[in-house]
């Protein structure tokens, strides 16, 4: 998972698929949107406005509980 933000139009991108992918994108509003990938796989979710919805620029704490970790 990989997450990044460009300041210049204030995005936020939750990357949690590697690589390329052919998606087609569901809006849930006008601010967030959904990548979705071959076969119904979630690639990747899209915040406009991310200051406003994340709260002053900053990112909250990540937590993951319960995950399996994939060593190469």
């Amino acid at each position: 998972m990989r997450i990044s933000y460009d300041s210049e139009v204030d995005a936020l991108y939750i990357r949690l698929v590697e690589g390329e992918h052919e998606c087609r994108t569901m809006r849930l509003n006008e601010d967030i949107a959904l990548n979705i990938g071959p076969g119904e796989t979630l690639v990747g979710i899209e915040v406009l406005d991310a200051t406003r919805i994340i709260g002053q620029g900053r990112l909250p704490s990540v937590v993951l509980e319960n995950l399996l970790v994939e060593t190469q």
